[in-house]
This record gives structure tokens, sequence and C-alpha cells, in this order.
């Protein structure tokens, strides 16, 4: 039986940016008991249905037929993220309280010799399995007894229940913040110690896994150990925004590796999941690769329009605008955040594309050699490098090419390839 949806209205980009409904950990938990939270939007006219007579910022939880079981709803513009905690917990607690008195009540009927009764009970509980595995199983277990072949609900309890308990989630999540300041810190050793310490505690939490994918991706360029763990995300009940962020790192290595159109179908997927403008950012860069200045620009501006403010935007931003005549500005934002380390492969693109050659290989090294720190993650950004447009007037220049001398080798040339890679986005 399907389980039931959370649908999510914000109603602003700065809300969906800022809420703190994307880092409940206990929201996140129940996508483990088969509640699916989706964002919604209030303008559609299936949006309108749903929140009825209710004002965005609000949050409707439907029944799988999609009829409205309750609302939270904002109040001068705020939903907080303990009135849809409340709403969810309430409802599931008077169904795990139902089941309960189904399964006592089937009990006493199996007792009493009526198995019918006893049965359609037992079904009932049974038709909970995605919710409710455990009360699933012990329905299963009944069934048995009375001579129902029940055999494909086996695995009912196979999927580790969510830790709800509030001192163990307490502990999961000091757990995770020390595993955010060790990477934040460069300790990715200690990171991955942290969130795997995570995971072990709580199984059916995608949280630390999320986090997990992006460390091997991002930082330590074990992409094999990266697949692996967003697939694990993608084949487990999972939030929106863990989803979103696997389907985009494996769409950002499938890339790399040369599948094109696998790839950037991921990334599609990603920003369709839930939207992030790290995925957005990645669109760009493909389209830009593409020649397709209109769908770049749109790219750019939906992640702009998620974050206006955000420094990764901003650069990003402007390594495009020096290829496209505006190369004043972009060295203005360049310079405003030339001491953004991360940001450091996008400055150089701004440098080398208004015939800055220095600063530019001098952005270039700081990004190989002091932001990355493996060799496996400083290979394929070299090669991203070599075939970038950004750096095209560069392309023969032997100190470019002495600098990039470890690259991977994995993208064609520009000179054969569907186009030139644009703008390395992590």
């Amino acid at each position: 039986m399907a389980g039931l949806v959370l649908y999510w209205f914000p109603l602003t980009n700065e809300e969906l940016k800022k809420s703190s409904l994307r880092e409940s950990r206990t929201l996140s938990l129940y996508s483990a008991l088969c509640l699916s939270t989706e964002l919604a939007d209030y303008r559609t006219p299936a949006g309108q249905k749903l929140l009825g007579d209710s004002r965005p910022p609000a949050a409707v939880l439907v029944e799988p037929d999609g009829s409205v079981i309750g609302k939270a709803e904002g109040k001068d513009g705020i939903l907080k993220v303990d009135q849809v905690e409340k709403l969810v917990a309430g409802e599931v607690k008077k169904r795990e309280d139902a089941l309960d008195a189904s399964l006592k009540d089937g009990r006493d009927k199996e007792k009493a010799g009526d198995n019918d009764a006893a049965i359609k009970l037992f079904r009932a509980v049974l038709d909970q399995k995605c919710m409710f595995p455990k009360k699933a199983k012990d329905a299963a277990k009944e069934l048995k007894k009375l001579g129902v072949n029940v055999s494909e609900v086996t695995d009912a309890g196979v999927a580790p229940a969510p830790v709800f308990d509030s001192r163990q989630s307490a502990r999961i999540e000091r757990v995770m913040r020390d595993g955010l300041k060790a990477e934040v810190a460069s300790n990715y050793a200690e990171a991955e110690r942290l969130y795997g310490q995570a995971h072990r505690l709580d199984p059916a939490d995608p949280a630390p896994l999320r986090y997990l994918g992006e460390l091997y991706r991002h930082h330590t360029g074990e992409w094999d150990k990266a697949r692996a763990t967003f697939e694990a995300i993608l084949g487990m009940p999972a939030d929106p925004l863990s989803r979103a962020v696997a389907q985009h790192g494996l769409g950002k290595m499938t890339i790399h590796d040369g599948e094109f159109k696998k790839g950037l179908a991921l990334i599609e997927s990603s920003v369709k999941t839930y939207p992030l403008a790290l995925a957005y950012r990645n669109l760009a860069v493909f389209w830009n690769s593409e020649g397709d200045r209109a769908k770049t620009e749109r790219y750019i501006q939906k992640a702009l329009a998620l974050d206006p403010e955000d420094p990764y935007n901003l650069v990003f931003a402007a390594a495009f605008m020096a290829g496209t005549g505006h190369g004043d500005e972009a060295l203005k934002i360049a310079r405003e955040n030339e001491a953004l380390l991360p940001a450091s492969y996008n400055l150089a693109a701004v440098y080398a594309q208004t015939g800055q050659r220095e600063k530019a290989l001098a952005l270039l090294r700081r990004h190989f050699f002091e932001y990355e720190r493996y060799r496996s993650v400083r290979a394929k950004e070299m090669m991203e490098a070599r075939v970038d447009a950004v750096f095209a007037s560069l392309r023969e220049d032997p100190a470019f090419v002495a600098l990039t001398h470890d690259a991977d080798g994995k993208l064609p040339s520009p000179a054969v390839t569907m186009g030139a890679r644009s703008v390395v986005n992590r």
C-alpha cells in the first residue's frame, strides 16, 4: 500500500533556502516509513486545490488517494518545522494505535474461533507494511498460523526502522555536526569516520549517506564509493533533498566519464526532485559546452534566483559574463571574491577570458594544489581544465600544459567532443 504524502508549499525561494524543514531529521526519517515529501507550487491548479482556503507557506498531509488529512499553516509568512513535525507525528501515532488495536482484536477473534474476522483484521495490518513493517511482520506471523499464505511479505521487517528516540537522535545530530566541522576544516578522514558512525547509528537515515557521497565525490575523488553511496540513497526511502543530491552527483560523474546524455538526464532529474543551485549551475555548464547560450543563461538565472547573494553563484555567473562581452563586470565580481578558495577555478576562468594570463595560472595553481587535497580529484579537475572553453587562450601555453600534466585523459579533446567542457562546478 502506498504511503502518505506531505506537500510543502514554500512562499518564496528565500524560505526554500533557509527553512528549517530542509534540515528536519524527523521529517527526513519519516521518508523511511513511506511518507513522501514533495515540493509543491501554490500557483498551480493542483496546488490550489490542495491548499483550499489556506495560504502559503503551508504543508498539507494527504492520503495516497489525494484526500487531505490535515494542514500546517504558516503565520506571518513563517511555517515552523515543529508544526509540520507535529502534524505528521500525530497522524503516524494515530495509525500506529489503530494497528495495535487491530492486532489485539485479531488475536481475540482467533482465540474465540472467529478465524475469518481475525484474518480480515490481520490483513488490514499487513496492508500497512510500508509504513509499519514490524507490525506487518507480526500480522504475517498470525496469518501463517491461521493457514494463510503470506510468503510474499517475509521480508517485511528487513528494512531498518528509523531511530526516533530523542536521546539517540541528539547523539546522531551531534556526530553529524562534528563531521561537518571536520569536513570544513579539510580533515576528510575524520569527516568520513564521523559520517560513517552516524550512518551506523541509524542506517535508515539518508542524511549521513548524502554527506558521505559528496565527500567521496567532491573531496577525496573516490568515485566508486561515491557511486555506491548515491545508489544506496536512491535504493532506499529517502527525502527529496537526499535524492536530488544523489542524482546530481551521479550525473556529474557520468558526464566526466563521457556519457553526456545519461549524465545530463540525471542532473535534470535532480532539479525536478529538489531545486539545487549546484545542479542548475552544472546544467548551465553542459549547455554552454553545447554552445546554447539561451539555455546556459536560463540555468544561471535559476541558480541565482535560488540564492542571488551566494558568492559561488556570483563567481560562477561572472565566469560566463567574462566570455560574453561583460569583462569589466566579471572582473569586479572576481576581485570582490578573490579570497574565496573553493571558487579559485571559476575565478581563474574570469581572468583567463579577460587576458590576464598570470593571474589565471596562479588561481588555477591555487585550485589544484591548495584547495584540492587528493590526487584523484586533482587529475579530474586538470582534465576538465584542459578541455574547458574558458581556458581556450591557455590551451597551448607551455605553463598551462605543465600545470595540468596529471590530467586523467577521460574527456575527449575539444576537437572531437560534443562541445568543450565549460567552467567546472563542484
